[in-house]
C-alpha cells in the first residue's frame, strides 16, 4: 500500500526512531509499504519515520531506471566504519522541490540485519554510502537540510515559509 510520506517541517521528522526487537509481520508488511511508497515517489530510498513510523527500518534502490530493482533493506543499521571525503548534491522526498550540496562520508560500512533476521554487512561507497548516511540520518530526526551552514539553512526556511503563506 502506498502510504503518504511526511514533508518538512512535520515534527514527526524530527523524532528518535527506537529498535526493532522483533521482526514481525507487520514489519514485513511496512517494509512491503516503504517500497511501493519509495518507487511510486519516486525516490531511492526511504526510512519509516517519513511515514510516521519511528522504528529502526530504512530501504535503498540506487538502481537505475533501465536495470532490475535491487531492494536493501536494513533493520537497526549502524555505521560501523567511515572514511572519506563526499561533497555531492542531495534531496528527500520529505524535503520536496530542494536540493542541495551535502558533506557526507564517501565510503561507510553498514551492520543491519535483513528481513529475515539475518546479520547483513554492506560496504558502500559514492551514491550507495550517502544514501546509507541519509536513511540512518533520518532514523535520529536528522534531515539533510540539519547539515547546512546556517545560512542556507535560513534561506531554506524562508523559502518554506514563503511557499505555506502562498497556499493560504
Amino acid at each position: 500500500m502506498i502510504r503518504t510520506i511526511l514533508t518538512y517541517p512535520s515534527p514527526e521528522l524530527k523524532k528518535k526512531s527506537a529498535p526493532v526487537t522483533i521482526i514481525t509481520d507487520s514489519v514485513r508488511e511496512l517494509v512491503r509499504d516503504m517500497a511501493e511508497s519509495m518507487y511510486a515517489a519516486p525516490g531511492v530510498g526511504l526510512a519509516a519515520p517519513q511515514l510516521g513510523v519511528h522504528q529502526r527500518v530504512i530501504i535503498i534502490d540506487i538502481s537505475g531506471k533501465n536495470e532490475p530493482p535491487d531492494l536493501i533493506v536494513a533493520i537497526n543499521p549502524t555505521i560501523i566504519h567511515a572514511d572519506g571525503e563526499a561533497y555531492e548534491e542531495e534531496g528527500c522526498l520529505s524535503v520536496p522541490d530542494y536540493a542541495a550540496n551535502v558533506k557526507r562520508h564517501a565510503r561507510v560500512i553498514v551492520k543491519a540485519l535483513d528481513l529475515e533476521g539475518a546479520e547483513r554487512t554492506w560496504k558502500a561507497e559514492d551514491l550507495l554510502a550517502i544514501a546509507f548516511q541519509h536513511e540512518i540520518d533520518h532514523l535520529d530526526g536528522v534531515l539533510f537540510v540539519d547539515h547546512l551552514s546556517m545560512l542556507k539553512r535560513e534561506l531554506f526556511q524562508r523559502k518554506v515559509r514563503k511557499a505555506a503563506e502562498e497556499k493560504r
